[in-house]
């Protein structure tokens, strides 16, 4: 027995007084409404209605049950109701989780354009460096790279790409020397993410070379290991975004520009659960961050190019200066 639907049978049934009218209302024949009253009746093993060839009426149960049939089903019918108006309607709290890079810089200019258009939305964001289960954490959506391991049922679309550089600061370089090669890496400190792979990988178009990372520091987070760049103690590999205003000032400085690192530019996806029955406020969201990443590639592909202030670096260095996306 649907038991939901026979108390939608019951109630029609006593607010019509009429097996066949509430039938002809609910598209069931009599004979249907009957059983689904009587299956009710023995389901509670008591009489609901008392029945007569002319009439129907309420036992005592009957009374006692029918309100509390009538809060079920607008307490259903409600909670539906908002269902379906926040399919429609985007509003309430979208819990995004990002790469604490990404989430400091271009996913908080989304947002505000987002809001700009959706002012009834509002945004819980959790920025991460290190590993973040998207799932368990209950996340609307999620912002990865494609770097990190994402579960297989959910969906990864494509947005932009980001440049990894190896950069240390010209106080270091001039104590330590510029690296000219990968294998000169083997005789710097080098700083690094502690949850990221435990050697750095560099390409060109003589092949690939390998150095392992065994520095002075780890951190968990991109920012400690800039900071500790900044304050001289190593080679850190950054995210552009991260660095480039450093680097166009001049207080940090690309090393190995000629090769591309850990297999070039890392893709940053947006993820999110299934297709289906998405609210509208999560869809209508990942409908608009694609649309902006594709309408304004240049303002998302993190600077291609940048260099950094002649004037702030040793005349040395100032070759090491151009690099390109």
């Amino acid at each position: 027995m649907n038991q939901l639907q026979a108390m939608r049978v019951f109630t029609r049934v006593v607010d019509l007084s009429s097996f066949s009218l509430a039938g002809k209302q609910l598209g069931m024949s009599a004979a249907a409404v009957t059983r689904s009253v009587g299956m009710l009746e023995a389901h509670l093993n008591m009489r609901l209605l008392n029945r007569s060839t002319r009439s129907l009426s309420l036992t005592e149960a009957g009374r006692l049950y029918l309100d509390g049939c009538r809060a079920v089903i607008d307490k259903l019918d409600e909670v539906e109701s908002e269902l379906v108006r926040a399919t429609r309607d985007p509003s309430g709290v979208l819990r995004i989780a990002a790469p604490s890079v990404f989430a400091s810089g271009a996913l908080s200019t989304l947002l505000g354009a987002y809001r700009g258009v959706n002012p009834r939305v509002d945004f819980d964001v959790t920025a991460y460096d290190s590993h973040i289960d998207m799932i368990e954490g209950g996340f609307d959506v999620c912002f990865a790279t494609d770097r990190q391991q994402v579960n297989a049922s959910l969906v990864s679309r494509k947005l932009t790409s980001v440049k990894e550089l190896v950069v240390a600061t010209p106080a270091y370089l001039s104590r330590k020397g510029m690296p000219r090669s990968p294998a000169d890496l083997s005789q710097h400190d080098l700083l690094a993410v502690s949850d990221a792979p435990r050697s750095w990988e560099f390409a060109n178009a003589e092949g690939v070379q390998r150095v392992n990372v065994n520095g002075p520091l780890t951190a968990s987070g991109y920012a400690t290991v800039r900071a500790a760049a900044l304050a001289d103690m190593g080679v850190a590999l950054l995210p552009l975004p991260l660095v480039a205003d450093d680097i166009a000032r001049g207080v940090l400085l690309p090393v190995l520009n000629a090769y591309d690192v850990n297999g070039g530019m890392q893709h940053v996806c947006i993820v999110y659960s299934g297709r289906n029955y998405l609210t509208m406020k999560v869809r209508s969201f990942i409908d608009f961050a694609v649309e902006q990443f594709r309408s304004h590639p240049t303002q998302t592909q993190m600077q291609a190019h940048i260099a950094p202030a002649p004037h702030a670096m040793p005349h040395a260095l100032r070759a090491v200066a151009q690099f390109a996306a």
